[in-house]
């Protein structure tokens, strides 16, 4: 049996769900080999315009494998947890968060790294290395952007866990609902992502990796000539067109 399940929509959307269960969802060495290769058919299949990760369960993700982690000296096994977190965010695909559980530790990580994401309110989050004896030393590449120094700071250091209302103020994932609005949610922003034309979002994307690494003098030439190569694009032509046209554009067909 697979501990994560896959599936692809007539729309586009690959649904990717994390359910390993009995484990709580951790980044054990065979979840992320299974995780990794969802990922590669994100990437590489052009069916697919949207990436949904969700879990089954209470647990969305609990973080690293303590166990192998202690049997190994540390070692993280074949897949590093950061190349996961880059993966999602390197990706030229959207990836949504569907997190109906619990995000601890490297799961807060894991929720952190995706695009757009919406949690249950009273799921729980927290930066809770500290009281193992470690510090989030990975996640902290993925969380300490999204989040004011002061709040992070406090994040780290008390270790103790908050709600998704909580994680929601601190920037760490889009926003924070009740259970029974969560699919609503997710629906809604799907549908707004496949309004967009795939080159364009997997542009936007790029972006958002791009422009804050640089110096306004540097940034302001560079997106001028992004900007003009999107304008020029086969895309484009066809996005302007529908617009003055009054149609939908193709890729929403």
């Amino acid at each position: 049996m697979s501990i994560v399940e896959t599936t692809l929509d007539s729309r586009g959307v690959y649904t990717i769900t994390l359910n390993d269960t009995e484990k709580r969802n951790v980044l054990s060495h065979a979840l992320t080999a299974e995780l990794t290769e969802a990922m590669d058919r994100v990437d590489f299949d052009p069916q697919i315009r949207v990436a949904l990760l969700t879990n089954t369960g209470s647990v969305f993700c609990a973080g690293a494998d303590l166990s192998e982690r202690s049997s190994s000296g540390g070692d993280v096994g074949p897949v590093d947890p950061m190349t996961l977190f880059r993966r999602i965010q390197d990706s030229p695909k959207p990836w949504v968060g569907r997190i109906a559980g619990h995000a601890v530790a490297g799961g807060t990580g894991l929720a952190a790294s995706l695009d757009v994401s919406v949690a249950h309110a009273d799921a729980k989050f927290g930066f809770t290395e500290v009281r193992l004896g470690v510090a989030p030393a990975i996640i902290s590449v993925i969380c300490l952007p999204k989040m004011r120094l002061g709040d992070a700071t406090a994040a780290f250091l008390r270790g103790r866990r908050f709600d998704g209302v909580e994680a929601a103020r601190l920037g760490l994932i889009t926003a924070a609902v009740e259970p029974d609005q969560l699919d609503g949610e997710i629906d809604a922003i799907i549908e707004d992502l496949l309004l967009g034309g795939p080159n364009a979002l997997a542009a936007a994307k790029d972006l958002l990796r791009q422009v804050p690494q640089m110096k306004p003098e540097e940034a302001f030439p560079w997106a001028a000539a992004r900007s003009a190569e999107l304008f020029q694009s086969t895309e484009a032509a066809e996005g302007m067109a529908a617009y003055l046209e009054k149609r939908p554009p193709s890729w929403t067909e």
